[in-house]
């Protein structure tokens, strides 16, 4: 069983920058395609950003491409998730997710483990 912890999350006006991070409890970063979804209050987990195991790929959701940068630094096996130029829309609860079977999915059921979430709260 893989474990993930985020971390980074806060509070942060309108316009600003947060940088989550989030590290696996064993197992190597690069073996896993690795996600970031987030949850906002009132609604359904939707996906945020997908890095693929190889490093090669990555992939977006619309509202947040432009603004937010997933990346991986293999040598803290961490993977980050840059956001910048944060809306109010942004708020939720960020989670970090790992796809063992390397799939390359945008959908939640597809990753096999999962962080228990940060918050980011932006107040406009």
């Amino acid at each position: 069983q893989v474990q993930l912890v985020e971390s980074g999350g806060g509070l942060v006006q309108a316009g600003g920058s947060l940088k989550l991070s989030c590290a696996p409890s064993s197992r190597t970063i690069s073996s896993y395609t690795m996600g970031w979804f987030r949850q906002a209050p009132g609604k359904g987990r939707e996906f945020v950003a997908m890095l693929h195991w190889s490093g090669g790929s990555r992939a977006y959701a619309d509202s947040v491409k432009g603004r937010f940068t997933i990346t991986r630094d293999n040598a803290n096996n961490t993977v980050y998730l840059q956001m910048n130029s944060l809306k109010a829309e942004d708020t939720a609860v960020y989670y970090c997710a790992a796809d063992g079977e390397r799939l390359w999915s945008t959908n939640q059921y597809d990753y096999d483990y999962w962080g228990r979430g940060t918050q980011v709260t932006v107040s406009s």
